[in-house]
């Protein structure tokens, strides 16, 4: 992505002879003749560095106290140019809100080094080390500006789901180096005008042509999935899910990685803000995601009808299967006080959640229901806590089970899974 500056200057012959030295292809420049119009553009863009004449009609130092107070939230490197050579009047501007002060006539050689110079150290500033890319900040940044300038575009993010308990279950070396691996399949996929940054530790954002962007994301899905197998282990890979260690974790049947990716164009919208973009690129990742499997989806042009979208109702439904009528009953009762509808016939009202009794050690009837309920594609989103008097974990989560909860337990510990499985559900 290309640097933006912003020229503040009403003199035309000096502005269009700075802006000529100053425009390459990683740096493009915008001229304001007022600082009203600048004000709309720095809102607007957030450019990394800001040039400030004092041609205008007011004090400089008043100019760099004004744009500095309106740019708390970004910090853009801000340039004073002045026809004086005093070092009253530099002290006063850098004092201000100024971060380097440059005297007229400017020698252009040392004029284009020392902005090259504070672009650089700006972008240096907003680059993640780990993962050698932009950060969140300047991710946000580029959308402000494709918004603004660029059409036609597209942009795509692009998570990687279950990394936290990979991460939890692998180490965060591990972790580190699958992050390492897919972010350079992604740059192989990208052209030096697109643009690649980082949004958290396992989301990334894309910004690249409406054409090519759904050919990227086919590609990414399909690399993804050959390559993620080469991070887990045999016995791991071999069982189809990790079975998390540890006193939070512990008996919680795990997927492996995959990615998601959600694609919005400027197609067919007319983003107001790069915020109303990020929420609707959320929101087509969250309904691209598909449990277990890599996926995208691209949002297409909206063919207008009548409620021809449903909208999907929050579901908290709990089943309880439970032998124990005493149990059952407090199971229940602790649920319809934290909120949830706790309902018999789940084949007619699908739960988000089902809470399982495994059976004895003879029978094991709960194992054979899990395994049924596991295969049925009605409740193929529905999470199945199984608890059981045995204890083989191995075996409870090998028939489905997305949890194992020895018997005896805490209650507060299965409330807490039931909050997030329903979460998760509804996602």
């Amino acid at each position: 992505m290309q640097s933006v500056t912003l020229l503040i200057d009403k003199r035309r012959e000096l502005s269009t002879k700075y802006k000529k030295l100053l425009v390459s292809s990683s740096n493009s420049v915008i001229v304001s003749k007022n600082l009203i119009s600048a004000m709309k553009i720095i809102q607007d863009t957030e450019p990394d560095l800001i040039i400030i004449s004092d041609s205008m009609d007011s004090d400089l130092s008043n100019y760099c106290k004004k744009i500095r107070g309106l740019t708390y939230n970004m910090r853009p490197i801000i340039v004073a140019i002045s026809k004086s050579a005093e070092v009253e009047d530099r002290l006063k501007v850098l004092e201000s809100g100024a971060d380097d002060f440059i005297s007229e006539p400017v020698n252009s050689d040392e004029f284009v080094m020392r902005i090259k110079a504070h672009l650089r150290r700006e972008f240096e500033s907003n680059f993640d080390l780990k993962m050698k890319l932009p950060n969140k900040n300047y991710s946000y940044r580029a959308l402000k500006r494709v918004i603004k300038y660029q059409n036609p575009w597209a942009a795509m993010l692009v998570t990687i789901d279950n990394f936290d308990n990979y991460k939890e279950a692998y180490t965060e070396l591990a972790s580190d180096k699958l992050v390492q691996t897919y972010c350079a399949i992604i740059q192989s996929a990208l052209c030096g005008n697109d643009y690649f940054g980082a949004v958290s530790d396992n989301e990334f954002l894309i910004i690249t042509d409406l054409y090519k962007a759904e050919k990227v994301a086919n590609f990414l899905t399909f690399a993804f999935e050959s390559v993620s197998p080469k991070f887990y282990s045999p016995k791991d890979l071999q069982r189809g899910y990790v079975i998390m260690q540890g006193d939070e974790y512990a008996g919680c049947r795990c997927e492996l990685v995959h990615t998601t990716i959600g694609i919005v164009t400027g197609e067919s919208n007319d983003f107001k803000s790069a915020e109303t973009l990020v929420n609707t690129l959320i929101q087509i990742r969250n309904t691209a995601h598909i449990s277990g499997k890599s996926n995208y989806l691209i949002e297409r042009l909206k063919i207008p009808a009548s409620d021809s979208v449903a909208k999907k109702i929050y579901n908290n439904k709990v089943t309880i299967i439970e032998p124990d009528e005493a149990m059952n009953l407090l199971l229940k009762t602790i649920l319809e006080l934290q909120g949830y509808e706790v309902v018999e016939d789940y084949k007619t009202n699908i739960p988000a959640v089902i809470i399982l009794d495994a059976g004895d050690i003879d029978t094991q009837k709960g194992l054979e229901t899990c395994r049924s309920l596991k295969s049925d594609e009605n409740f193929a989103d529905t999470k199945l806590i199984v608890t059981s008097i045995f204890h083989d974990k191995e075996t409870v989560l090998n028939c489905g089970a997305d949890l194992y909860l020895p018997k005896p337990y805490e209650l507060t510990h299965l409330v807490r899974w039931v909050e997030t499985f329903v979460k998760e559900f509804n996602r």
